[in-house]
């Protein structure tokens, strides 16, 4: 006898014998799903033909990708993504006061750097950097990722960034929606292939330079010199282990010097890209006024406050790590977000519920970093498509009846 098709399912199943129209009341049958091993069979057993209909929803948990060097944004990116799904997010209760991990009700952020496998000192003792993958543990990112999103509990370790020691681990359910974020989340290729979307966020050298000088010296008193020998330390293990990630993530956001200002280099006045790969699953690229074409406006005028500089938009088509990408970009700086209406108005698929989204999420977090240039406008446009495919991915689980056979 021919053995039945086995299936793995995150399913819940109702499982019921049809009438001859498999309309009306349904007698209920006990089915049995098997694969390799027979079952026991008598000559009393017989066959009958049953409707399965199984309720997958949001069984499995979906896995988001950022990826980023040390102070890009990923933390306020985090925040912007967390408050597009609602709740605040928030580290475990009753575990460690250090821990990494926030937690809100539809997501679970957890920061990468708990998987190093090297403390402060140990890294100090080798002689490698945070960055290098000798001192971080992708087979266990990697266990634990792919048992999150299955729908399994872990013990995850905990990095503490205040003492630099490895901490007892902490308890993580799976959430309807983690996010893994770091310095490493697309350089494991099997960690890569958990991701149901990834997004890199790369900071050019010169606005990273300028906005460690700003934060390094007016916060914490350090001079130029020892600055530069900071980023220069990290240069070699960031470009050889952290930069090639991008050219895997769905969607990034580049951060440049503004091309308003000639010679400008304070990194106040910024221009920022946001590239889409095409043909991405459930995911459709934002646009401006058409799509495809290459488009260039100046909004400023009647509808939009702008001071100097102003502000540019561009959108087009363009190839990225030989990918075809839609590329929108922003040069320049919001003088009253109350107006961005305007510029959302102008734009498409950029899965809002109702007319006025975007604006709304930026004028309720005004005092984040970014939220008057592209970096917050980008930030969460790449949060709603996020809530958007998250959607889709519930309703790609939908009910749909199998037909199967029962022992009876």
């Amino acid at each position: 006898m021919a053995a039945a098709a086995a299936c793995t399912l995150y399913t819940t199943c109702s499982i019921s014998t049809p009438t001859k129209l498999q309309l009306g009341s349904f007698q209920k049958k006990q089915v049995l799903f098997y694969n390799n091993t027979k079952p026991v069979l008598n000559k009393n057993t017989t066959f009958t033909t049953v409707i399965t209909t199984c309720s997958v929803g949001e069984s499995q948990t979906v896995v988001i990708g950022l990826a980023a060097d040390s102070g890009c944004g990923k933390s306020t990116f985090m925040r912007r993504l967390t408050s597009v799904f609602g709740g605040a997010a928030e580290p475990p209760k009753g575990g460690n006061p250090d821990s990494n991990t926030l937690i809100s009700d539809t997501t679970t952020v957890i920061c990468l750097d708990d998987y190093h496998s090297l403390d402060r000192t140990g890294r100090k003792e080798k002689g490698v950097t945070a960055l290098d993958p000798r001192a971080n543990d992708f087979d266990l990112m990697y266990e634990q990722v792919k048992a999150m999103k299955n729908g399994q509990s872990v013990d995850k370790p905990i990095y503490n960034h205040v003492t630099g020691l490895l901490d007892p681990p902490e308890v993580i359910k799976p959430p309807k929606i983690l996010v893994i974020e770091g310095l490493h989340p697309m350089y494991d290729e099997r960690v890569r292939s958990l991701l149901d979307f990834s997004i890199y966020l790369d900071i050019s050298n010169e606005v990273k330079f300028a906005w460690k000088i700003q934060r390094d010296m007016a916060e914490r008193g350090h001079s130029l010199e020892s600055i530069k020998a900071s980023i220069e330390a990290r240069k070699p293990d960031f470009d050889a282990y952290i930069d090639p990630q991008k050219q895997y993530a769905d969607a990034v956001i580049e951060v440049l010097p503004t091309q308003l200002i000639p010679g400008d280099n304070e990194g106040k006045v910024l221009r920022v890209r946001l590239i889409m790969k095409e043909g991405v699953n459930m995911f459709n690229p934002v646009y401006l006024f058409d799509e495809g074409s290459t488009i260039s406006w100046i909004p400023c005028g009647r509808k939009l406050t702008c001071s100097y500089p102003g502000i540019k938009f561009t959108y087009g088509p363009d190839t990225y790590f030989g990918q075809e990408v839609s590329v929108l970009e922003m040069d320049g700086q919001f003088d009253r977000l109350d107006e961005l209406i305007y510029v959302e108005s102008h734009l498409s698929n950029i899965s809002t519920k109702f007319y006025g989204e975007v604006t709304q999420q930026m004028l309720k977090h005004s005092d984040f970093p970014g939220s008057s240039n592209g970096t917050g406008l980008f930030q969460t446009i790449v949060g709603l498509k996020i809530r958007d495919l998250y959607e889709q991915i519930v309703a790609s689980r939908a009910a749909a009846p199998v037909e199967g056979r029962a022992l009876i």
